[in-house]
């Protein structure tokens, strides 16, 4: 996402882990945990982010994703 960031790569790789272990240990499928994540990241920017800057920072989530997607046919 972010190319400077205040998390250190261990920090952020913890908890990324943690996550994937949860999803794996509920053998969740993919449109299910896909689902489930956008519903975090929804409620992670209503509950914690100000009404006037909602909309540019989902927009900004939304573009940090689509650069991050890997497309080669071989991924």
């Amino acid at each position: 996402m972010a190319i400077l960031s205040k998390y250190s790569n261990d920090e952020v790789e913890t908890l990324l882990n943690q996550l994937i272990l949860v999803l794996e240990k509920n053998e969740t499928p993919t449109d299910l945990a896909l689902m489930v994540l956008g519903n975090c990241a929804t409620d992670i920017i209503n509950r914690n982010v100000a009404p006037g800057s909602r909309k540019r920072l989902a927009e900004q989530f939304g573009q940090a994703l689509l650069a991050s997607i890997d497309t080669r046919a071989d991924a």
